[in-house]
């Protein structure tokens, strides 16, 4: 079962607080959307800081470990040859090079490990909970299982009409599936 309760509000400061009120109710924020990013919204929900910028850095260090690995081995070890009077092992002129392929590889693994830590791929398949979500709507959807009664339906329903929401809508995946 694949099926949301979705909050739709139409102003960020209502969907701070409303992020605030519904874990207070204590119901679990499967996920939030909005068409921009909003301040705050990070916190209230309790995430964890990113680590991607940990993964940034093994990509970069590991570029720069490659590209002076290179160059040194190929300019001093494998095919030395003097030119311009320069030694075979001349550090500064490898800076450009080093410095491109460091940022190369540390802009490449962010993207691979965001992409991993998303779930996103080719095959992946967005839910969009509504599609004015991407215009000017900011969506806070709460995952419904089998085993949610209607009195937890109520609850749900009642405490987003506390928090201010524009509408209130139920979003079926189940249902694009088939």
């Amino acid at each position: 079962m694949d099926k949301y309760i979705v909050g739709l509000y139409d102003d960020e400061e209502v969907l701070l607080t409303a992020v605030k009120k519904v874990k207070q109710a204590g119901f679990h924020i499967h996920e939030v959307v909005t068409p921009f990013p909003v301040h705050g919204l990070d916190d209230a929900l309790g995430l964890k800081p990113s680590r991607l910028h940990t993964v940034g850095f093994a990509g970069g260090a590991t570029g720069l470990t490659i590209a002076l690995s290179f160059m040194i081995w190929a300019t001093a070890v494998d095919y030395p040859i003097i030119y311009g009077g320069k030694p075979f092992l001349s550090l500064p002129s490898y800076i450009p090079i080093t410095f491109e392929f460091t940022v190369l590889l540390t802009a490449i693994s962010m993207v691979v490990a965001f992409f991993i830590r998303c779930g996103l791929s080719i095959s992946a398949k967005p839910k969009i909970y509504d599609e004015r979500t991407t215009d000017y709507l900011f969506g806070l959807a709460i995952k419904v299982t089998a085993d949610t009664s209607q009195d937890d339906y109520a609850r749900i329903n009642e405490t987003f009409t506390n928090t201010g929401v524009a509408e209130i809508k139920v979003r079926d995946f189940d249902d694009d599936k088939k």
